[in-house]
């Protein structure tokens, strides 16, 4: 094995492991998402398939009770469409660490990226302590450890469903865990305001169609950060002279 590719392979190593905190809410997610998918009506084979392609929770979770109740295919690509926008965020915000890579290793770290794996790499980003190499093979490595373990969750639910009560409340652990992980990066200004600002827009906006108040949230705290971001940056240090 040549020196490149050992390198590459202990930061494949070390993506997966650095992951590992986070897999309870991934496994949570994947479970619930199972679950709902077979009693929202849809056959186990079906629901298989939707888990494998998709691969999105919260546009799964969005568009199933459309598929249920009937509703036309316009609205449910739709729904699943503007609730999957702030991955567009998500890859701009990635894209001064990937750009040098090719067109076909940046659309299959797209396609892996959920909230989970991008949320750890801008974390570790502004910690500075990514790889200074191979941070491609490093996100792969979080992003597969991420999708085996919601694989095999969303699957174990869809197949046990009728044993999993929906009213274990495994979304909310979900989300208590995806909260936990984002924490630790509200330490600056610029985010902790961004945060806010994106929380209370979209709790505000949370009656919008098309689960439209998700992305207003996201758009708005992007906007208060950048703003409080160039804000901080022209205030003189303390104890300069005014």
């Amino acid at each position: 094995m040549s020196a490149h590719s050992a390198e590459r392979r202990a930061a494949f190593g070390a993506g997966q492991r650095a992951i590992l905190p986070s897999l309870p809410g991934s496994a949570a997610w994947g479970l619930i998402s199972g679950v709902a998918m077979v009693k929202s009506g849809l056959a186990v084979h079906w629901a298989i398939m939707m888990s494998l392609l998709v691969y999105a929770g919260s546009a799964q979770l969005a568009a199933l009770p459309l598929i249920a109740a009937g509703a036309p295919l316009w609205v449910i690509v739709a729904t699943g469409f503007i609730t999957n926008l702030r991955f567009v965020i998500y890859s701009a915000a990635l894209r001064p660490h990937f750009a040098g890579e090719p067109l076909k290793v940046r659309a299959a770290l797209g396609f892996f990226m959920t909230d989970f794996t991008f949320t750890l790499f801008m974390r570790r980003a502004q910690e500075g302590s990514l790889p200074e190499r191979n941070r491609d093979a490093w996100f792969a490595g979080v992003c597969s450890n991420n999708w085996l373990t919601w694989q095999t969750c969303a699957i174990t639910g869809i197949v046990a469903a009728s044993y999993v009560p929906t009213q274990w409340g495994l979304e909310f652990t979900g989300t208590l865990a995806l909260v936990a992980l984002v924490g630790p990066s509200l330490s600056a200004r610029p985010a902790l305001v961004g945060a806010v600002t994106g929380a209370v827009v979209a709790l505000l906006a949370h009656g919008l169609p098309f689960k439209l108040g998700l992305f207003c949230g996201a758009i708005a705290g992007i906007i208060a950060a950048t703003v409080a971001d160039n804000l901080a940056t022209r205030e003189p240090p303390a104890g300069a002279p005014a």
